[in-house]
């Protein structure tokens, strides 16, 4: 682990979380709590890991990328954007390979709660609409619950772009 500098002041981890053999966490890092980080993780300056996020072992986390919350992210493929919240995320180049159900049941979200974020990222990576335009779609057409907020939120937010 490296410890911050001038820009940040600090590399943070949070509560509960597992970090196993190998691991790398560059400088000016941010790691939520009950976050899980495999065997021979190695993360750049500056990435930041969501509140119960996951990353499968022997994978590179380029500097800046953002993971965020309940993503479960395969193990040895190189993260070079952002992950948006609930999704799991795999493959070369890494891409959506859909919601992380498994992680989300377990975190007893509900089933209507599930479903909505089901919706909106099957509108966000499985529609003809590009990012913008399916944050104005959702926006105007989906009820607008507190998951929903954090998603366009971290979309809105990334500066690497999303997967």
């Amino acid at each position: 682990m490296n410890r911050g500098t001038e820009a940040l002041g600090k590399t943070s981890i949070g509560s509960d979380v597992l970090l196993m053999a190998y691991v790398h966490i560059g400088h000016d890092c941010i790691i939520e709590d009950n976050a899980i980080l495999a065997n021979g993780i190695s993360l750049g300056g500056h990435v930041e890991v969501g509140y119960h996020a996951i990353i499968g072992g022997h994978t590179p986390v380029h500097q800046f990328c953002k993971i965020g919350e309940h993503a479960f992210v395969g193990g040895a493929y190189r993260v070079v954007k952002d992950i948006p919240p609930y999704i799991t995320a795999t493959g070369e180049p890494m891409r959506f390979a859909g919601l992380n159900f498994l992680g989300l049941k377990r975190r007893n979200f509900s089933p209507e709660t599930r479903a909505a974020i089901k919706k909106a990222y099957k509108i966000i990576f499985r529609s003809e609409y590009n990012i913008s335009q399916s944050i104005d779609y959702i926006n105007k057409n989906l009820k607008i619950i507190p998951e929903i907020t954090k998603i366009l939120n971290f979309i809105e937010n990334s500066n690497r772009g999303i997967i």
